[in-house]
């Protein structure tokens, strides 16, 4: 068995693996991974693993880990031939789930398997990878690229991601400090993200949509392969000014399942549909598709990638300080006391 490291702390281990092309591969990774090195990194070139010292600034730190992956999106990467921007979505997947957390997302790592490397669309992928890194301010230390023949067709690859972050422990947020009457801040999301593309290219083909036509002043490939939004930097910055008291990220279950996730029993999410605008995307999917109301909450993100809960009388702050950091927000509905066993996410 061949067993290459990068200088990066990347290695690239199969008993079929092209080394000359594992090799090349490095010295692309090589400034992609350089440019994502933070505070308490220790090792991340050449051993076996890479080693990460939590900050100092770290009272009582809490670890949080989080790993997920691309999905079908995948699927139309490889049908458009665009992988530039599905490693942003490999980040964003996991470092918004820590986030929720209250944890600062400290270090990533990626394992890229395929049939056979293609050293140009590997580096595209972990170059996008890279960006996500940068824009959560995570190092990408270290990773696996697995060259297995037979289990791939040509052309295709899958993508997993792990990432850690900290957060003080007295700082962890769970959702326990919830209570009736607090409000409900939607994040505006980038796209339909990384859920629900099993539907989408279902549409797609059912409808013939023709994916290089103008959509909103963009071709509508673009509009779909939108990368995931990474919420980290504005989130933390939010914090640091007002409690936040919970969060949640919403990916696969949409708002209907994610939001309850934070919630006690006792009680529910009162979501006003006319709070924010819908992505037009959303409208041309649901049209084409014949997909019902509920089915869209419960599929996709419908514009809304984030949900934090704050107090009532921080709504409008909490609303300022996201839109003083780069971010469309709103105030999207209340926290209720949950009457006996009805949902508990009401979209109405």
């Amino acid at each position: 068995m061949t067993d290459t490291t990068s200088a990066s702390g990347l290695t690239y281990r199969d008993a079929g693996v092209d080394i000359d092309a594992g090799d090349a591969l490095v010295e692309n990774i090589k400034p992609l991974a350089k440019r994502t090195m933070r505070e308490g990194v220790l090792a991340g070139i050449g051993g076996f693993g890479a080693l990460f010292e939590i900050p100092k600034r770290y009272r009582n730190p809490v670890l949080v880990s989080g790993t997920d992956g691309v999905g079908t999106k995948l699927k139309l990467a490889f049908e458009l031939n665009r992988h530039d921007t599905v490693g942003i979505d490999l980040v964003a997947m996991s470092v918004n789930d820590i986030l929720v957390q209250g944890a600062e997302p400290l270090f990533f790592l990626d394992y890229f398997a395929c049939g056979k490397l293609d050293v140009g669309v590997a580096t595209q992928v972990i170059g996008g990878i890279a960006r996500g890194c940068e824009l959560a301010g995570c190092a990408l230390i270290g990773g696996e690229t697995a060259e297995m023949p037979g289990m791939y067709p040509d052309g295709e690859y899958d993508l997993a991601g792990f990432a850690v972050g900290a957060v003080e422990k007295d700082d962890i947020i769970d959702g326990s400090r919830i209570v009736a009457g607090d409000a409900l801040i939607g994040i505006a999301s980038s796209g339909a993200h990384s859920n629900g593309y099993s539907l989408i290219r279902r549409i797609v083909s059912h409808a013939r949509l023709d994916l290089s036509a103008d959509f909103d002043g963009r071709p509508l490939s673009e509009v779909i392969l939108a990368p995931t939004r990474i919420y980290v930097r504005p989130i933390l910055q939010l914090m640091q000014q007002i409690e936040v008291k919970g969060l949640a990220h919403i990916t696969g279950g949409g708002l209907l399942e994610n939001v309850p996730r934070i919630l006690g029993r006792h009680l529910v999410a009162q979501i006003d549909r006319t709070a924010w605008k819908r992505p037009a995307l959303f409208d041309l999917l649901q049209r084409e598709g014949a997909v019902a109301d509920a089915e869209m909450y419960r599929v996709f993100n419908c514009g809304i990638g984030m949900v934090a809960v704050v107090a009532a009388e921080h709504a409008e702050k909490a609303v300022a300080a996201l839109y003083a950091a780069g971010e469309q927000a709103a105030c999207i509905g209340t926290i209720g006391a949950r009457s006996g066993n009805e949902a508990q996410t009401i979209i109405a």
